[in-house]
């Protein structure tokens, strides 16, 4: 019985501890809007380095028997 009271008191004083410190970081959203923001530019450079391969392949010529 001993052992449940410890740990009521414990957890009890964590969380009156938790809610004193107001300073807990950062909101989740910035971070989202960043990886965003990185996802967006990957994407669009992944785009542009597929548009640049389809050309450079539609411009090889084609084979010709020789004659």
């Amino acid at each position: 019985m001993h052992l449940v009271t410890y740990l009521h008191v414990a957890l009890a004083a964590r969380l009156a501890e938790l809610r004193r410190d107001g300073e807990r970081g950062d909101s989740p959203v910035p971070t989202a809007v960043i990886i965003f923001g990185l996802v967006a530019v990957a994407m669009a450079v992944t785009a542009a380095a597929l548009a640049s391969a389809n050309d450079w392949m539609s411009n090889i010529p084609k084979h010709q028997d020789p004659k």
